[in-house]
């Protein structure tokens, strides 16, 4: 059968004044097979009737594909033992499809883009089995994800794919890996890593169907109640312009304004509200000048225009309790411990490379939820971004960790994420190429995404085999080329890397530090037994302890005489000392800590030092190793004899 394409094109090529002369009317109509048109037509309009407009976060989000760039979630997860396939698509099928997202297609028109329910849908066109190449190692897998990060979804599917790589042995799994690659439109990671765990239980006999989430259970029933009181009007569907998304992202502002009507219309509000109101609204447009007007960071390796290969590279495994001891001593959270680390591992590599010195600065952008508590499981994109620079150049681990916190707690309290998810919902409303126009100028002032996800802290199965280890990288947009990720789960913390070849094409170089830059912190708090202050905490420096009234003054050019006459005193006061030596030939007496020790001759405690000598200095305390109680569990597990033996 002839398409209406094919027909038009051929009518465009024709006069329309003899095409009958070409084609007779019996003969069009039978080309053309009207009654197959209007069953399509009819199909068509169907499917516009209930397809969905994606929001304008979303759209942004799917428009940012580019060849170089990928706006796909890339994670992979490793289990203990072989998954079978036919039971890891039944899992799929039970639990992952009733999130109708991943049944649908995306559909673009000039009006914008749509959710639309992909009518031949085969769970088999998103699940791949695979074999790694003898022997199947850590490296193989890691060259493997690579290969899959640079390689778009199909468009005309439902934009997520699955792939089942048997026969993995590698960093203490042997078993079998899935490579997970789901596009940034359909969700963000949070939200993403959320629907990942639900495909998991937390025993290996689970029953295939699992539990249904609640916030997806609350979801289903109010679109049958949605479905139970009509149909939405077509019309009203396809013309939704900025709809709630752009209004919700907008709330402080609107927060901000309808509060400023209220207190205008009650001249009986305080002034302090208002003030306190116009602050707000003050400080968010000074933020937002002041994000445009950042400037580049420093100009290392890390940036440049990124090729379309990509590599990565994830670490093994560190204990959670010995990164808690650690921040409880120093008074930081985890996220600062592991920032600092990833800081000084950047610092190492580049400094290798001559590229490092004091003033050296990585800005990595990090998301931050802004998701009410239980709405995990709603899928869309509902984060906002902050600016944070890695003090690369610092040199020192404990200057650097404390410098990354002192950078953190200054973000907690600003605007950047609220102000950067309304760019996002504003650029998703504009021409495509407007909105690259505006994110790549956002994107310069960067070198890399950074994400950090706490997982759960106890073993999951998936498909009856318990996960051992698992890494997660959202994309980089525009012209950045390095994703970092840090995730916890079971009781250990992986440091994972993707980066563009161009910028860095041995990835591993940079994750394999990331343990050395802190276990030095560790060591160095076990060794010396006592933790630094925060330069911003630290007290005045404490005075000098009192010397016993015998002590040794300092050196001085001459003796006063009225320490000469305090020193007299002080031997008057001592009468034992004399008489302990009268007869007796003195000996030589070690000195400890605590009380001065005795004079080795007792003449030498009767005078005073004489002018210009050299006094001999107090003996300094001992260095005490660190309690137990300061660093939990660590020295039952050898460490102390680990690091003493460095």
């Amino acid at each position: 059968m002839i398409s209406l394409d094919q027909l038009l094109k051929l009518a465009g090529n024709l006069p329309l004044d003899k095409l009958s002369q070409y084609l007779s009317l019996d003969k069009l109509t039978g080309a053309l097979q009207l009654d197959k048109l209007a069953e399509n037509a009819s199909a068509k309009a169907e499917e516009l009737k209930h397809r969905e407009r994606m929001s304008s976060v979303d759209t942004a989000w799917l428009r940012m594909d580019t060849p170089t760039n990928l706006m796909m979630i890339v994670g992979v997860m490793m289990f203990d033992g072989v998954i079978d396939a036919a039971r890891f698509k039944r899992t799929l099928e039970a639990r992952l499809l009733r999130y109708a997202r991943f049944r649908q297609r995306v559909d673009q028109d000039p009006s914008g883009a749509y959710w639309v329910d992909d009518l031949n849908f085969d769970i088999d066109n998103h699940v791949q089995v695979v074999n790694l190449p003898v022997p199947g190692g850590k490296e193989a897998l890691e060259q493997y994800v690579a290969s899959l990060s640079s390689q778009a979804l199909d468009a005309n599917k439902p934009l997520w794919q699955m792939t089942l790589v048997q026969s993995y042995h590698g960093d203490g799994v042997a078993g079998c890996a899935v490579i997970i690659r789901i596009h940034h439109c359909i969700a963000d990671g949070i939200s993403l890593i959320g629907v990942m765990y639900s495909l998991t239980d937390s025993e290996a006999d689970a029953p295939e169907s699992g539990v249904e989430p609640e916030a997806l259970r609350r979801a289903r029933e109010r679109k049958a109640a949605r479905a139970g009181a009509g149909e939405r009007d077509f019309l009203s569907s396809l013309f939704e312009p900025l709809g709630t998304a752009a209004t919700k992202t907008m709330a402080m502002y609107g927060d901000i304004w309808n509060k400023s009507i209220e207190i205008a219309s009650h001249p009986e509000k305080s002034a302090e509200e208002f003030a306190g109101y116009a602050k707000v609204a003050a400080d968010a447009t000074a933020q937002l000048a002041e994000l445009a007007l950042l400037p580049a960071d420093s100009d290392t390796s890390f940036k440049g225009k990124p090729g379309a290969i990509k590599r990565v590279a994830w670490s093994a495994p560190l204990p959670l309790t010995e990164i808690k001891a650690v921040c409880q001593v120093l008074g930081v959270s985890v996220n600062d411990v592991l920032l600092s680390s990833v800081a000084g591992a950047m610092r190492s590599y580049l400094d290798e490379r001559g590229e490092a010195d004091a003033s050296t600065e990585v800005r990595g952008f990090v998301p931050v939820n802004l998701r009410a508590r239980g709405d995990e499981h709603k899928l869309g994109n509902r984060f906002g971004m902050v600016a944070l620079a890695l003090p690369v150049g610092v040199a020192d681990p404990f200057e650097r960790v404390f410098e990354v916190k002192r950078r953190m707690d200054e973000l907690k309290n600003s605007y950047q994420a609220a102000l950067s998810m309304g760019i996002l919902t504003t650029v998703g409303l504009l021409p495509r190429t407007l909105q690259k126009q505006v994110l790549d100028i956002f994107s310069a002032k960067g070198s890399a995404v950074m994400t950090n996800v706490p997982g759960p802290q106890q073993p999951l199965y998936l498909a009856g085999r318990r996960l051992a280890q698992q890494m997660f990288w959202v994309p980089q947009s525009g012209d950045i080329g390095i994703g970092v990720s840090i995730l916890s789960y079971n009781g250990q913390v992986q440091f994972g890397l993707v980066t563009d070849r161009k910028f860095v094409p041995e990835p591993a170089r940079i994750v394999d530090r990331f343990a050395g830059e802190f276990n030095q912190l560790l060591f160095t708090l076990l060794l010396e037994g006592r933790a630094p202050r925060a330069p911003e905490s630290r007290a005045p420096r404490a005075p000098e302890p009192r010397r016993a009234p015998h002590a040794v003054e300092p050196k001085r050019t001459a003796a006063s005489p009225t320490r000469k006459r305090a020193a007299k005193q002080a031997v008057v006061k001592k009468p034992a000392a004399k008489k302990s030596t009268a007869g007796v030939k003195a000996q030589p007496v070690s000195v400890r800590p605590g009380p001065v020790a005795a004079p080795r001759k007792a003449a030498s405690a009767t005078k005073p030092p004489q002018a210009g000598t050299t006094a001999r200095k107090p003996a300094a305390p001992a260095v005490t190793t660190p309690a137990p109680s300061k660093l939990p569990g660590l020295k039952k597990r050898g460490l102390l004899r680990q690091a003493r033996a460095l």
